[in-house]
């Protein structure tokens, strides 16, 4: 029985198919694989070009092989480690991204990238960390990366990001302290809350979230009707917020100062206390008797 004939159109498309399914098949036999390139600068460069493409997987597969196979000095390890850590980065494989970058600072602390994978592990463990609601332990260690980098690096152009971003993370760490005093508060639970508004003064005392623990500290002493520490705390918050409209609203305009021993401070709007009586005034003298006769 012969072959049905084809319409033009059909066969048109047919051919399309096929040139597309051939193309396939030779996308997949030039594949990437690294085991079949035997020189290490020639696999470095075929690795720098798939992860250039964008091709994360193909230059991980490049760099990976690199980091088992090179000599432990060689001077070409802090590149891989390097694009490894972008690489996985890339993924969002930031564990696996700041792993890879410490590698650098640990077997190569004296190359030129080790500020830079110093300031990117930091970066990392940072983005591990994305909520101040979360477990801290990654904050923690971005935080404490970011302090070397400027310790040992003090010189370095990264050290300028790296402050900043000191600054953003002991505002989130003082936001997850301030918020767990405020659920202590919510159950009237103040001094617990206060324990937790005091370490963000004292730890964190440059961010915003700072002068929110002041305020709040005021309200729970308030609650306890702790008069000596609210005029403590109102003396602190003027000397660090001079002329701030809430801090006043807060304390009053009149200072707060512990009065006489055995007496409470003065709180905000206060009468003034009754000053006590005068001593009586001692009788007059009788007049002297007469010396006439």
């Amino acid at each position: 029985m012969p072959s049905p004939r084809l319409s033009p159109r059909a066969g048109r498309a047919a051919s399309l198919a096929a040139v597309a399914a051939l193309s396939a098949a030779g996308a997949c036999s030039r594949a990437f694989n690294a085991a079949k390139i035997r020189s290490a600068p020639e696999l470095y460069r075929a690795s720098v070009q798939r992860f250039e493409r964008r091709k994360w997987d193909d230059a991980l597969q490049g760099f990976d092989r690199l980091a088992t196979q090179l000599p432990a000095r060689d001077t070409l390890l802090p590149r891989v480690y390097f694009y490894q850590g972008q690489a996985h980065a890339r993924k969002g494989e930031h564990l696996l991204a700041a792993q890879a970058f410490a590698r650098i600072g640990d077997a190569f602390p004296d190359d030129s990238l080790a500020d830079d994978a110093l300031y990117e592990q930091g970066r990392e463990y940072q983005r591990l960390w994305p909520k101040a609601v979360l477990d801290a332990q990654h904050g923690q260690t971005s935080l404490a990366t970011y302090r070397q980098l400027v310790q040992l690096y003090p010189e370095s152009p990264r050290v300028a990001d790296a402050n900043r971003q000191i600054a953003a993370l002991q505002q989130q760490f003082a936001s997850k302290d301030l918020n767990t005093g405020t659920d202590y508060a919510r159950r009237k639970a103040f001094d617990s809350a206060l324990i937790y508004y005091r370490d963000v003064v004292r730890l964190y005392p440059g961010t915003p979230a700072a002068r929110t623990a002041y305020l709040r500290m005021i309200a729970a002493y308030r609650a306890l009707k702790y008069t000596e520490e609210i005029a403590e705390t109102c003396a602190d918050m003027r000397r660090t917020y001079p002329g701030d409209a809430e801090v006043q609203r807060a304390c009053g305009s009149a200072p707060l100062t512990a009065g006489p021993a055995g007496t409470p401070p003065a709180t905000p709007g206060a009468a003034p206390a009754t000053p006590p009586p005068s001593p009586a005034a001692p009788p007059p003298a009788a007049p002297a008797p007469s010396t006439r006769e």
